[in-house]
């Protein structure tokens, strides 16, 4: 069986479980917390950073850009019905720059900063940049999900998903990303219902299930956040 190194409150980690999800692929979750920077870890990928796909044979995939294609090219050429990738050449442009916006731009801006602060900094030693939260950072970061849930928000006014007329990788990386801010409780729902409406449909899949379990130590989700009918 593939193995997953993810973390569960990593974006990045949840986009390639959904990812696996959809595809019906089975893998072995390992926990890895990307701060101790395990040499066994480092040998797989020596940018330390989650997720990394171990695949059946012994494949290394690292990052959650190259799984996703990875998995397009393998599993998803020989299941059609369950592709994340359009046909289309044009519609597959469109769904990379939006998978890239999610994977990118949304983790500079939003969640790169509230994970960091709220979460790897409780574990990190001091020594290593660990320690109370910045709030600088903090609120930054939620001063910038408001335009991003508005983009959400003006594409699926316009689209039946992201991307388009069907579920993509697009979807996947947009929820993996907002599934961390709504665990934090840093969701501002209230912002724009059209992209509160196309959370709660991407939410309420059934390859979503496993990351509304997700918990970290100490630190309970927002009510929110496993309510399928926030």
């Amino acid at each position: 069986m593939a193995i997953l190194h993810h973390y569960p409150l990593c974006p990045h980690s949840r986009f390639a479980r959904l990812a696996l999800g959809e595809l019906g692929q089975e893998v072995e979750l390992v926990e890895e917390r990307p701060w101790e920077r395990r040499d066994a870890f480092l040998a797989l990928d020596p940018a330390g950073q989650t997720p990394v796909l171990v695949a059946d044979g012994g494949l290394v995939v690292p990052g959650a850009g190259v799984i996703a294609e990875w998995l397009d090219e393998t599993v998803g050429a020989q299941s059609p019905e369950r592709r994340l990738m359009p046909s289309d050449p044009a519609a597959r442009v469109e769904v990379r720059r939006l998978t890239g916006w999610f994977l990118g731009k949304f983790w500079d801006e939003v969640t790169g900063y509230l994970v960091n602060e709220k979460i790897y900094k409780r574990f990190v030693p001091r020594a290593n940049g660990g320690g109370p939260p910045d709030m600088a950072s903090i609120r930054a970061a939620r001063a910038n999900v408001r335009y991003h849930l508005r983009y959400v928000g003006f594409l699926v006014q316009r689209r039946n998903f992201l991307a388009g007329d069907a579920l993509t990788y697009a979807d996947l990386a947009a929820a993996a990303h907002i599934s961390c801010v709504d665990y934090l409780g840093d969701a501002p729902w209230g912002e724009d219902e059209a992209a509160r409406t196309w959370y709660a449909r991407v939410k309420s899949r059934p390859s979503f299930r496993a990351l509304l379990a997700d918990k970290v130590p100490g630190m309970a989700p927002a009510d929110s956040y496993a309510d399928l009918d926030f």
